[in-house]
């Protein structure tokens, strides 16, 4: 079994220096596979059959995207609606059973927004409870999310600092 598999999720990854920069840093690790959705599926058609297939190959499971509107991309999250398919990940089936999931994502404003009495009024956890209760329902461990806050006021040695960090956190799943 392969370790782990890291699905990029961004509509205009060419575009995200923040994403971009992650990204890359995680193909250093020769236990990371790789995988935009974009570039796989340009057309919003996810192959389900070929996605559930990759899964079955990794142990560790990290979704990686930037925060849009609160939410995943929309491309990452028809990937989740094709691919944990009732049956197989849930619902009578534990496909993904015993695999950790953890989610790696960039955010626009600062830490100090993401809290009760910022700006977005929740937290990034209260954010990612979608995300934490699909893991729960197919029996995936839960890790804890990195998060490159604010990228839009980082310096280019906060974003090397943050790539190190982030490779730290890929390399503790392992």
């Amino acid at each position: 079994m392969k370790n782990t598999l890291l699905i990029y999720g961004h509509r205009n990854p060419d575009d995200s220096q923040f994403g971009k920069a992650l990204l890359q840093s995680a193909k250093t690790l020769t236990q990371v596979t790789t995988h935009t959705l974009i570039e796989q599926y340009p057309d919003f058609k996810i192959n389900g059959e070929r996605e559930r297939s990759l899964l079955l190959e990794h142990k560790n499971i990290v979704l990686q995207f930037p925060l849009y509107w609160y939410s995943t991309p929309a491309i990452l999250k028809e990937w989740i609606d094709e691919v944990f398919s009732r049956g197989w990940a849930y619902g009578g089936g534990s496909a993904l059973a015993g695999k950790n999931l953890m989610v790696a994502i960039t955010t626009g404003g600062p830490e100090k927004v993401y809290q009760h009495h910022g700006a977005n009024r929740f937290t990034i956890e209260e954010f990612l409870r979608p995300l934490e209760q699909t893991a729960y329902l197919c029996g995936m461990n839960w890790v804890k999310p990195f998060v490159m806050y604010g990228v839009r006021y980082l310096s280019e040695s906060e974003i090397q600092l943050s790539c190190e960090a982030y490779i730290q956190t890929l390399q503790e799943l392992l």
